[in-house]
């Protein structure tokens, strides 16, 4: 690729972030346009501020010199052009969607007023730097909140506004938190967590009504009429890929938007990273992949033919620090198959948890809460899928030897 050819990236996320700087440093300059106001900033680290822990710059990304701000309405893809909200226009050789994803908002009884469809006050999501201040200014000791959703993003809230002293209530639709990415035994371990920090937790319970006086939220009405009094409600329902502008342009879009080994979208002057993309059948929505794509499609774009992106086998990490520390890894299977064997170590004293799965002498999965020395060591030997030595021995070494990470 010549070092004239304009590369044009739509997202400043950890993604769009990530290309930006590997393509700057890779000798071909590159264009990145971003619809938030703040710095780029690292999302994974956003219920951190919100506990009070990181002030909104210490999450900052490192920027590349060209950023633009601006929204995105359209896409040329005969003139090769974007169009921004201002009228402006930007002329691409290459273009690359990270685009992200938006949070899901249930569909809920009294969550949007007005014609502009809009929450009401003291109902928040919970996905932008924008939705973590305004937390951040509503919250204070005392306050009553309801986070919906018991997944990743919501443990993180919850805990966040528990440590800021408000008095949380959890409710989840499934019968345990996290249940994506732990098994039982590990998600008894998180709950057990936020309940010493005073959370309520209400797990199998659907949440069907928002109810609102003067266009402020006052409670959450359950699907048995149960009520719980509330002055903020955080939507934690799990994200979406962001596929708009791609839909509107005409590109193969499914779950995401479909791209092959090379991150090209079915317009080969368009790629695609990050939440946003589709590959080869899957929606990663973690930061590995999205980083691992982004690096990938930067030696690409710098000209290395042999550049292709081939999947990720994806760690989930929870580490929440302070006073009442709490970390938690998983990885690939957490749930045995018949005939698969499984090791595990539990100490309740300790609140710690570990647990593999084997099948056909290879580790195929794992999960961990709490002293994670191990989490390096057992992470490469289920990156590397190698036969495990048959003796057994060397994997209740992984579990137990802490200088593994």
């Amino acid at each position: 690729m010549t070092s004239n050819t304009r590369v044009v990236v739509i997202g400043a996320g950890l993604a769009g972030v990530r290309l930006a700087r590997r393509l700057g440093e890779l000798g071909t300059p590159v264009t990145l346009i971003g619809e938030e106001e703040h710095r780029p900033y690292n999302r994974v680290l956003l219920a951190e501020v919100l506990a009070g822990r990181y002030s909104p710059e210490v999450i900052a990304l490192p920027a590349p010199a060209e950023l633009t701000r601006g929204r995105v309405t359209g896409i040329d893809r005969a003139e090769r052009t974007v169009e921004c909200a201002d009228g402006s226009k930007i002329a691409y050789d290459t273009l690359v969607l990270a685009t992200g994803s938006n949070p899901v908002l249930p569909p809920l009884r009294g969550l949007f007023t007005g014609e502009r469809h809009e929450l009401p006050d003291g109902v928040h999501a919970f996905r932008t730097m924008d939705d973590c201040l305004g937390l951040s200014k509503a919250v204070r000791p005392g306050v009553r909140a309801v986070v919906i959703g018991g997944g990743l993003l919501g443990v993180s809230a919850a805990r966040a506004l528990a440590m800021r002293g408000a008095q949380v209530v959890l409710a989840q639709q499934s019968e345990r938190l996290m249940e994506r990415q732990l098994d039982p035994s590990a998600s008894k371990l998180v709950r057990r967590h936020l309940i010493d920090l005073g959370v309520e937790i209400h797990t199998e319970c659907r949440v069907r009504d928002v109810r609102c006086v003067g266009g402020a939220v006052r409670s959450v009405e359950m699907a048995d009429g149960y009520a719980l009094d509330a002055d903020l409600v955080v939507l934690a329902c799990g994200v979406h890929p962001r596929v708009g502008l791609a839909q509107i342009a005409g590109l193969d879009v499914r779950k995401g938007i479909v791209v092959d080994d090379e991150l090209r979208t079915s317009d080969p002057h368009i790629r695609a990273v990050g939440d946003c993309a589709q590959h080869d059948g899957t929606v990663y929505g973690l930061a590995t992949p999205a980083l691992e794509q982004a690096d990938a499609l930067a030696e690409s774009l710098a000209g290395d033919p042999d550049a292709r992106y081939t999947g990720t086998r994806s760690l989930t990490r929870l580490t929440l620090a302070g006073n009442s520390a709490f970390d938690l890894a998983a990885f690939g299977e957490t749930q045995p198959l018949p005939g698969d064997d499984v090791v595990q170590l539990a100490d309740a004293t300790r609140g710690t948890y570990r647990k593999v799965v084997v099948r056909d002498d290879r580790l195929v999965g794992g999960v961990l809460v709490g002293e994670l020395g191990t989490v390096g060591a057992l992470a490469r030997a289920w990156e590397g899928a190698e036969p495990l030595p048959a003796d057994g021995a060397p994997l209740l070494h992984l579990l137990t030897n802490d200088g593994g990470s």
